[in-house]
């Protein structure tokens, strides 16, 4: 029985359960197969509920299967019998059965495209809704990658993680004590409002961009798209905005020049989903990847706050290690405030979970003063391997640095 195959499947990957099952016939399933339409209800429910696991052994699907439904001992006994039965099939042809559930898929959303376009005709929905359904009729079916096994000649190992720079920053202090970030490397840095997080990514990214042949995708959801674009005109140039204005047509030139126009900056609200990101990154060709605010994410479900934080960085870190280092953007919290050196603890709205998933972390502290242009970089967390000239005794150190908002751009002292 196919339905069999796909609950195994399901249990062993979240991702197909997330990609197919709003497409299974479950009415159908439920009037010919109750206890396996159970099953699949059960097993939607409790990836629901449990965000950050990825597949479900047949100990776990048992308990919730008890927990859910009252049973009397020959029920439980079948139950025993069906479950055994599942996770002991050896299911020969994987992607045929994801052919078929992908070919359901794709049926079920012609459907809703007919029944929409006629609601369109009749003003009962929006063009966007049907849209919206077209995004999703052509959205790949799951991708059957193979696991790769990690190079183990040390040559090559210190070749590639070392010896051969990555992405090098403007702020030469940040080479002596992070150094180079490198495909999979995930970190985030964190300061108070208008301390100059976005200038800080304006300032590093049209350095880095001079360095690779790749994009820079910058997925913005906090200020307006427009005015991070001008930063990055003025952070390339060195520019004033008035100095950028005098001669439009010459720092255009000159901007495409240095960047290329590699600079991808995508402006979302704070109802973004991850998913609409991965399209993106999926037709694209990143060096780096940027989340401003990445908190702001949508797409994540978990019983408490800091899970549902835990899930995006865990997303964030596992595009890191598919597709290009990722920077990301978070707020710190009250306790930062007017401090010059912040601290872990002081990430807004978590203790461990943010911090737990990235490679390094960095504060940006500032004066009471709203005048002064002294930053202060503490190092907070850094896994690191760095390059040839960064220094040991700097790894989890502190620097004053110097802000140039009128170019958007940080310095060294």
């Amino acid at each position: 029985m196919v339905e069999k195959q796909i609950i195994k499947l399901f249990c062993q990957d979240r991702e197909i359960e997330d990609k197919f099952y709003k497409y299974l016939n479950l009415n159908y399933i439920k009037i010919n197969y109750n206890n396996i339409y159970k099953l699949f209800i059960i097993i939607n429910n409790y990836y629901n509920k449990y965000i950050n696991n990825n597949n479900i052994t047949i100990e776990e699907l048992d308990v919730a299967f008890n927990s859910s439904y009252r049973l009397n001992e020959a029920e439980r006994k079948e139950l025993s019998v069906l479950l055994e039965e599942i996770f002991s099939i050896e299911i020969k042809n994987e992607e045929a059965v994801i052919e078929l559930l992908e070919e359901h898929r794709k049926r079920c959303l012609s459907g809703d495209i007919a029944r929409i376009a006629l609601d369109v005709e009749d003003g009962k929905a929006s063009i966007d809704d049907l849209y919206k359904i077209y995004d999703e009729f052509d959205k790949d079916p799951i991708e059957m990658e193979d696991s790769e096994v990690v190079e183990m000649d040390l040559a090559k190992l210190h070749d590639t993680q070392v010896q051969t720079p990555g992405l090098r920053w403007r702020v030469d202090w940040l080479n002596k004590s992070l150094g180079s970030l490198r495909k999979g490397d995930f970190g985030f840095i964190f300061a108070r409002p208008e301390t100059g997080k976005t200038t800080f990514l304006a300032s590093e990214v049209t350095h880095m961009v001079q360095q690779t042949k790749g994009e820079i995708l910058w997925f913005n959801n906090e200020e307006q798209g427009s005015k991070v674009a001008l930063r990055c005109y003025q952070a390339t140039l060195g520019l004033t905005t008035e100095s950028l204005f005098d001669d439009i047509d010459y720092n255009q030139e000159k901007y495409i020049t240095l960047t290329d126009n590699r600079i991808k900056i995508y402006d979302f609200d704070d109802s973004s989903r991850a998913s609409r990101i991965d399209a993106i990154l999926k037709e694209s060709t990143p060096a780096l990847i940027i989340f401003d605010q990445i908190d702001k994410i949508k797409g994540f479900k978990a019983d408490r706050n800091d899970l549902e934080l835990k899930a995006i960085y865990q997303w964030a870190r596992e595009i890191a290690k598919k597709y290009a280092p990722v920077i990301a953007v978070s707020q710190a919290s009250g306790e930062a405030e007017g401090k010059l050196w912040l601290t872990m603890e002081m990430v807004d709205s978590s203790k461990t979970a943010k911090q737990g998933e990235a490679d390094w972390i960095l504060g940006i502290g500032k004066e009471q003063d709203n005048t002064s242009r002294s930053r202060y970089f503490n190092i907070c967390k850094n896994k690191l391997l760095g390059d040839n000239d960064t220094l040991p005794d700097l790894r989890h150190g502190q620097a004053q640095v110097l802000i140039k908002p009128e170019v958007a751009r940080y310095e060294d002292i």
